[in-house]
């Protein structure tokens, strides 16, 4: 029974018919309180209908507004926002002038629904309204009543947003509203513009509200998404200017709420639309003729090499000049400029490297001077891999690419610094001439340690790091040794174990594995076990030992006055059973000792421990183990004895255990290989057998 504060009673009109008085729970959903309605009056299809407010101005009832619904609020059933913006598109868009008009006056009325309007912009009700302006030879007041509409109920809308207090659900609606607007017609996207100010959208983040921080990051995404090209660079200014940043990060990232999946999407779309702006640096080619980009790579050797004298002679310089670019690692010494005419990553290569040369002059220096003075053939070549690490993070954070519906990845600590691409750079080369020298990787190694680096950066961005300062700790966790340690323990769980070659490796193995194990359970037998003899009261009176032939064909037992300290010799033991002899093993209830009357009251524990060994002619052997390992030895043993399957968990365990081991092991030298899924074509035959092996 929900509780009376979720209950509002109600009362709900349909023309023709007596009214319903329900009892609206608002924890149930609208969906499912409107279908109830619609059978109350045998209508069908309840999805074609909503509730509106009987009064006022009528609007429709969503589920963010139906908190606002009152004891004793009149409503009324209509047809839905959709369906009736479909309608009315239909009959705007009929050949009598005069059923237009009317239709133009409903639509005016239905406008001010939020709802209402949301739907008819989705439908391309604005762009129909504009076409139809448009496409008139003259002027009759049809089109005069469409494009006042068009534009009153733009401005107006956008009135609530640019008022600085105003109710919470108008703006909400209105903030929706808008980012519809902007997303469907391509029309209405300047008169947005024109009306809406940057700054008044960044005042709304400053709020506590997150559903009106979450429209407004919306409609800010939309204005940046339909900007023209050449705009977007400039309102990503007005925007920096305007700190939204900083507020994002202060106001909504670390605010005191947790972030919910619409917000997360938000943001997500913000940093890829940033990030989009680097596309076009990322697809300019370099120019080898132009001395102004050329200038930069003088500045890249003027700063790693502390400005030494060039020489005086043309050629003593180009010989300086093409030493000092083989130090700096670019893969044409002579024109270096050549190196960056592949798109991606393109100018943007050359931007980080310059940026890092320039903010982080001392880690540039140290990275370029400690790997031109080694003569090892390990030098890490800084130039070359700038430039393919930018190319792979353009990769990874989709460079150019549009946003994906329902993503949610943003990632905090690009919302913690002007520069972030640049700083995220800077901290990822570091990474790469660090894990370089673990590898103690060489030229033909470049390939290989790109991709443990290419693994060490997506690893650390899934852990979602909130600062660039946070992320070097995790990257400084993911050395090269953890990556490999991660490798080998994902291999056993991960899809590429379950491919058909491994599965196929692990049942060749399994057989010997097990015949192992069944080997260390019988040694374990012929060692020997001491149990408990419990009399006829369950109170513990002797000891008695048990263990098996070295032969395995004879099981030897016998009393002991105490507990012995090792081994108790065959002679010792009085008694024998035949392994031939034995029928079966069984355990827990089905025990002979187990089923008496007096034994219902042993406790669990004894329960688990307890086997008997049945042979003939119809007599038994009871055991309780002492330990719940020596249970699963001594049934696993006499399983095995009897050519049974051993069940035990222990015996699972074991076998995982050692299969795992074994497989890694034989898979050791498949580092980095991808194993293919069939085996190898086998080659065709030789032409003719006519061929001998000389072994002299």
């Amino acid at each position: 029974m929900p509780p009376a504060a979720d209950i509002v009673k109600v009362a709900i009109e349909w023309p023709g018919a007596n009214a319903q008085l329900i009892e609206m729970d608002q924890k149930r959903p609208l969906s499912s309180i409107i279908r109830e309605v619609c059978d109350g009056w045998s209508l069908s299809g309840s999805e074609q209908f909503a509730l509106r407010y009987a009064d006022g101005p009528q609007l429709y009832i969503t589920e963010q507004s139906r908190g606002e619904i009152k004891n004793g609020t009149i409503l009324r059933l209509a047809i839905s926002p959709a369906r009736a913006a479909r309608q009315l598109l239909e009959r705007i868009q009929s050949h009598g002038i005069d059923a237009r008009l009317e239709a133009l006056k409903e639509l005016a009325k239905l406008s001010a629904d939020p709802t209402f309007a949301a739907e008819f912009i989705n439908m391309e009700g604005i762009g129909t309204l504009a076409r139809l302006v448009e496409s008139g030879t003259h002027w009759t007041r049809l089109e005069f009543s469409s494009c006042c509409l068009v534009f009153s109920v733009l401005t107006q809308i956008a009135g609530y947003v640019n008022q600085p207090m105003v109710d919470v659900s108008i703006l909400q609606r209105s903030l929706a509203i808008l980012e519809s607007m902007v997303l469907n017609s391509h029309s209405l996207y300047h008169r947005v513009a024109q009306e809406i100010t940057v700054g008044q959208l960044i005042g709304h983040l400053q709020v506590s509200n997150q559903e009106i921080q979450t429209y407004a990051i919306a409609l800010i995404n939309a204005l940046f998404l339909k900007a023209p090209e050449d705009r977007r660079q400039e309102m990503a200014s007005t925007l920096a200017q305007k700190h939204l940043r900083s507020i994002i990060l202060n106001h909504v990232i670390r605010g005191n709420r947790p972030i919910k999946a619409e917000m997360a999407h938000q943001l997500y779309v913000l940093q890829v639309l940033t990030f989009n702006l680097l596309e076009e640096r990322m697809m300019t080619k370099m120019d080898p003729n132009d001395q102004a980009q050329r200038d930069i790579i003088f500045e890249l050797r003027r700063i790693a090499f502390d400005g030494e004298n060039d020489p005086t002679g043309t050629e003593k310089r180009k010989a300086m000049y093409t030493k000092d670019y083989k130090m700096l690692g670019f893969t044409n010494h002579v024109n270096p400029a050549m190196d960056f005419t592949q798109t991606p990553p393109g100018m943007l290569a050359l931007d980080n490297m310059l940026y890092l040369a320039k903010v982080h002059q001392d880690t540039y220096i140290r990275i370029v001077l400690e790997n031109s003075s080694r003569e090892d053939k390990h030098e890490c070549p800084f130039g070359r891999c700038a430039i393919e690490l930018t190319r792979m993070l353009c990769e990874i954070l989709q460079v150019g690419e549009l946003p994906n519906e329902g993503c949610n990845d943003y990632h905090p600590m690009f919302f913690t610094h002007d520069r972030a691409w640049e700083e995220f750079f800077c901290v990822c080369i570091q990474l790469l001439n660090k894990t370089w020298k673990e590898m103690r990787a060489t030229a033909e190694d470049f390939n290989k340690v790109m991709q443990v680096v290419r693994e060490q950066i997506t690893r650390a961005l899934a852990m979602k790091p909130s600062s660039l300062d946070q992320l070097k700790n995790k990257l400084r966790g993911l050395n090269y040794s953890e990556i490999l340690r991660l490798r080998q323990s994902e291999r056993m769980s991960q899809d590429d174990f379950q491919s058909p070659p491994i599965i196929e490796l692990r049942e060749r193995i399994q057989p010997e594995i097990l015949e192992l194990i069944k080997q260390q359970r019988l040694n374990r037998l012929c060692e020997g076990s001491c149990f408990r003899k419990l009399g006829n009261r369950r109170r513990q009176e002797k000891f008695w030992f048990c263990r098996l032939s070295l032969n395995h064909k004879v099981l030897h037992y016998g009393d002991l006055d105490e507990s012995p300290q090792g081994e108790v010799p065959f002679e010792q033991l009085s008694d024998k059973i035949p392994v031939s002899d034995i029928k079966s093993v069984v355990t827990g209830k089905d025990c002979p000792h187990m089923k008496e009357k007096s034994a219902l009251k042993q406790n669990k524990e004894v329960l688990e421990l307890a086997f008997s060994v049945l042979y003939d002619p119809d007599e038994t052997l009871n055991f309780v183990a002492p330990t719940k390992y020596e249970y699963c030895i001594w049934t696993d043993g006499l399983c095995a004895l009897l050519g049974r399957e051993m069940g035990s968990d222990l015996t699972r365990s074991d076998l995982d255990t050692l299969i795992s081991m074994e497989m890694k092991l034989r898979l050791l030298d498949l580092e980095n290989i991808t194993i293919p899924e069939a085996p190898p074509p086998v080659p065709k035959e030789p032409s003719s057998y006519n061929f001998t092996y000389n072994y002299s």
